[in-house]
């Protein structure tokens, strides 16, 4: 049996550095790109817009700590102190999860339901102009897909 010269490993054939190369520069250009509009608009970062959007898109407006670090792409930690500063702005409260006390649920108020609903038409409008419009159904439901495989959820949220 031939064995494989590890190095050849190494390198990515051209199809695939073109898909890693494009994937990447999207993933360094869109973050910016959507934060600069909510920021000037909103004074939010991305972060914190998708924080707040989150829990606001949840049951009773209350998510898990855990899980709101998840949807929003975030550590915990640094889910902690943008929900800290959301606390002294009076938009979310921490309250024991009375299902199972071990968790800490984020609640959005009423004040910070009116934040999300006040940036959300920016946010609405930079992913359509930088990601919906130019593309097709059919490529929205592929990039969709691509999205769900390469997106992996940790075991302890399922």
């Amino acid at each position: 049996m031939a064995t494989q010269d590890p190095d050849e490993a190494l390198w990515l054939t051209p199809a695939e550095k073109e898909a890693w190369t494009g994937l990447v520069s999207l993933v360094l250009l869109l973050p910016g790109r959507l934060e600069s509009p909510l920021q000037h608009d909103a004074g939010l970062t991305l972060f914190e817009y998708l924080t707040l959007s989150h829990i606001s898109e949840a049951p009773e407006r209350r998510l898990r700590m855990s899980e709101l670090a998840y949807l929003a792409n975030g550590s915990l930690s640094r889910l902690s102190n943008v929900v800290k500063r959301f606390e002294q702005r009076g938009w979310v409260e921490r309250t024991p999860d009375p299902g199972d006390g071990r968790y800490t649920l984020a609640v959005l108020t009423d004040d910070g339901y009116d934040v999300v609903v006040a940036a959300a038409p920016t946010h609405v409008r930079s992913v359509r102009e930088l990601v919906l419009d130019p593309l097709t159904s059919d490529d929205q439901q592929a990039l969709a897909r691509i999205a769900a495989k390469l997106r992996t959820r940790p075991v302890d949220l399922d």
